[in-house]
């Protein structure tokens, strides 16, 4: 039976190293405490987002955001009570309908966003952020359109911005970049303010900011990734990688020399072979990646030429069985792996580990904190 583990101490220990980097950074212009919002996307990034957003509770997390309304409903379905964020906007009337009912803080971005919501709410309150596009091309106003903005958020009756945010597109990387978009939503901010227009709590920071950039902190950051142990750089703060995943040796055979191991005829023994076979591959999350979001210009070229080296010679991929570190042989399958145990001591029901990400594990897989 397959499963994720998920390590508490060591995720405690995230925790915990996070607020403490929030508090050594000072507080806000408001001399309050930078206030942490968990980003539960992904199914909780991959650790179950109703069992993980209960954990984060109990370890001192109040609010949180998701990215659908499926993640907001089924926290609320859960008895999730605390303060919830829809970081995507829509205009969409029965989606808005559903968040707001279910008393989920709204993201708005654009005229249509405010009047269906409007029309929604009638004389109920309804909770929102505004989202400011400050280059990264999808959810929010635009930046450089402040006139409308001003137009649109003047007249707002029913609904209340409690903040206002905007999303680094390359802040793992890029340190010019990310300046100028922090740059850009102070400055809509400024304006904002000057038109006397409410902006509640000011967010922009993801994990990766979070760690790089403390003078960008502002009222509130948003953190996902970094609870996981999982940046794209390396950083000071002793985070560790949670998740692995569990599996079992299901199969144990012998192969001749010269045959052949898995689509395509990838891999060819060179002599007699012990193999086992394991009940895991790409439909579970096995060895997939996703840095190919997260490239500069020169990476682009790199990838390139990886993968037309990958095309020729083989990757080795590894897991571990009762402490032994066995290869991989061929392809990764859909549902299976063959594994190299050739002068290893492995039997039929021996636990195999298996380092990855929870992020891409299935969600049927069932994840046990220990």
């Amino acid at each position: 039976m397959k499963k994720l583990i998920i390590d508490v101490n060591s995720l405690r220990h995230n925790i915990e190293q996070i607020k403490k980097y929030t508090s050594q950074n000072g507080k806000d212009d408001n001399g309050n405490l930078v206030k942490i919002i968990a980003v539960v996307k992904s199914n909780g990034y991959g650790l179950e987002i109703v069992e993980y957003t209960k954990f984060l509770i109990d370890n001192g997390i109040s609010m949180f955001a998701v990215a659908t309304i499926e993640e907001a409903l089924k926290l609320r379905n859960a008895g999730i009570k605390q303060d919830i964020l829809m970081l995507s906007s829509t205009a969409i009337e029965e989606d808005l309908r559903k968040l707001i009912d279910n008393n989920i803080i709204i993201t708005i971005g654009s005229k249509e966003d405010i009047e269906i919501a409007e029309k929604i709410a009638k004389d109920k309150i309804i909770r929102a952020h505004l989202k400011i596009d400050t280059g990264f091309g999808r959810y929010g106003s635009v930046y450089t359109q402040k006139e409308e903005m001003f137009k649109i958020e003047k007249n707002l009756k029913n609904i209340k911005i409690e903040g206002t945010f905007s999303h680094f597109s390359v802040s793992f990387f890029n340190d010019k970049y990310t300046k100028t978009q922090f740059d850009r939503f102070i400055d809509t901010v400024e304006t904002l303010k000057l038109n006397k227009i409410e902006t509640g709590i000011l967010h922009i920071c993801n994990s990766s900011a979070f760690v790089k950039f403390p003078n960008m902190h502002l009222n509130a950051v948003r953190i996902g990734s970094a609870f996981t142990g999982r940046l794209a750089f390396k950083n000071n703060l002793g985070l560790r990688k949670i998740g692995y995943l569990e599996a079992n040796v299901a199969e144990i055979k012998v192969l001749p020399p010269k045959f052949n191991i898995g689509y395509s005829n990838a891999y060819t023994t060179k002599n007699q072979t012990k193999v086992a076979i394991i009940p895991v591959g790409y439909s579970d999350g096995i060895n997939i990646v996703n840095d190919r979001d997260m490239f500069r210009k020169i990476d682009q070229l790199r990838y390139v030429v990886r993968d037309a080296k990958d095309f020729f010679k083989k990757k080795a991929f590894y897991v571990e069985i009762n402490g032994q570190k066995c290869e991989v042989l061929g392809r990764i399958g859909t549902y299976h792996i063959t594994v190299d145990i050739t002068n290893k001591e492995v039997t039929i029901g021996d636990t195999v580990k298996i380092e990855i990400n929870p992020k891409f594990i299935n969600s049927d897989i069932r994840r046990e904190y220990i």
